[in-house]
């Protein structure tokens, strides 16, 4: 953008304004690095990969606020949680409240999740907990900070994405620190989306020396450093319990032999509608008894916002479908609740309830020494619940809970950790 773009934009605020605009925007475009300059062409989307404290915000910032200047009036604001959209985007040190001019500052409505903007333009705040909060809204561009840290990252973009429908080029900028997920992969991989990339180092002359000295000293050649400060893709989350290497050989395109036993686990949530945790639904099978027993994944069907007798519903239709010895069901949540709904739907299928008694990690180190020992097979490839594996016991504390994996830890104990039944084989 050249200063004769700039003069047309703000032409109206008088003179004495416009050169003070001049002087500000001129200065950003001059100290900022190639990474934090949106890219030319026509994208769609411009996303941003960097590690912590690489600039990614003030980028993102920037670039809606040189936006608003260009005549931009519906904006929308996207992070992990509503907090975050506040805490980082809009209040933080880079955050749309303080950069640029005083006077061209938007002010922040908190009991409205509204941001307004001197020339009348309105910046409307969203969090990706409730993915459903974005439909109805349109707007002309978004910013969405932190993409990998989101609970429901399809449907969060799905929704965003169809909201982009104002202007004569709607477009959308994320910035985020990357992370081995499959909506992160699958996003990279569209030919409208721009990536850039940056390290923590990149911006090193903006951060404190004692803080880029220790944390390069602890993390710089770790996996976790990798990730989180030179920005890269990395497959395995350091501390989790399952790596991408160990799926992949766990991974079968063939038919599994006869069964011995099938079980259709469940992980019911705690409550119900759109902001609820999934209810994990995974059908397994059994081979062989005692030590020459292995296990095989055969189908995930997990599903999230459906009322309780619908997910009920559903696991009846896979214990049909599959030919399946019981239910398997977990209850910490709700007591029989499983059994109860299950009676309401007039449903007599056998159910076998377990209880935590450990946590979610402790349940599944065993599971995961069985997959080391190869006794567990997927029959072909589940991404979503691969992923679940794959961040599970991780270092991080996870936002979303690990439904899927969770019913399939309760499937693999049932099928080779308990006492063996006298054999009885079932076909598929």
């Amino acid at each position: 953008m050249n200063k004769q773009q700039v003069t047309i934009v703000v032409k109206p605020l008088g003179q004495k304004k416009l050169k003070h605009h001049i002087r500000v925007y001129s200065a950003w475009e001059k100290m900022r690095r190639e990474d934090q300059t949106p890219p030319d062409g026509g994208w769609l989307i411009w996303l941003l990969l960097g590690g912590r404290g690489a600039g990614k915000t003030r980028a993102g910032a920037e670039w809606v606020t040189e936006q608003v200047r260009r005549g931009a009036r519906r904006v929308a604001l996207v992070a992990p949680s509503y907090n975050d959209v506040r805490e980082v985007m809009i209040s933080g040190e880079s955050g749309l409240l303080n950069i640029g001019t005083v006077n061209d500052r938007p002010q922040y409505f908190p009991s409205r999740r509204l941001l307004q903007w001197p020339n009348g333009a309105i910046g409307q705040v969203f969090s990706a907990e409730d993915p459903d909060g974005l439909r109805g809204p349109q707007f002309d561009l978004a910013w969405a900070d932190e993409f990998c840290a989101w609970a429901y990252p399809d449907e969060t973009l799905s929704n965003l994405r169809l909201g982009l429908r104002l202007g004569h080029e709607p477009r959308l900028v994320i910035t985020t620190t990357p992370k081995p997920s499959s909506a992160l992969k699958k996003l990279m991989a569209e030919p409208s989306v721009v990536v850039s990339r940056a390290t923590t180092k990149d911006n090193a002359k903006n951060l404190s020396r004692a803080f880029l000295k220790s944390v390069y000293e602890i993390y710089g050649k770790t996996r976790l450093g990798r990730q989180e400060l030179e920005g890269e893709i990395i497959e395995d989350i350091e501390g989790a319990l399952w790596t991408r290497a160990l799926l992949e050989r766990a991974i079968i395109s063939a038919a599994p032999p006869e069964l011995q036993k099938i079980v259709v686990a469940i992980d019911p949530p705690a409550s119900s509608g759109g902001k609820a945790d999934a209810c994990g639904l995974v059908v397994a099978g059994r081979v062989g008894f005692g030590a020459q027993a292995r296990a095989y994944i055969l189908h995930d069907a997990t599903v999230q916002g459906l009322r309780p007798n619908k997910w009920a519903e559903l696991a009846v239709k896979l214990w049909h479908e599959w030919d399946a010895d019981y239910l398997l069901a977990e209850i910490n949540q709700g007591g029989d609740m499983v059994k109860t709904i299950l009676q309401a739907i007039g449903s007599e299928v056998p159910v076998n309830t377990v209880y935590a008694s450990k946590s979610k990690v402790a349940r599944a180190e065993p599971v995961a020494a069985l997959y080391e020992q190869g006794k567990v097979y997927h029959v072909g490839s589940f991404p979503a619940l691969e992923d679940e594996l794959c961040s599970l016991g991780a270092y991080e504390r996870q936002r979303k809970s690990p439904d899927r994996a969770d019913a399939l830890v309760w499937a693999v104990t049932d099928l080779l950790l308990k006492p063996r039944q006298l054999p009885q084989v079932r076909r598929i």
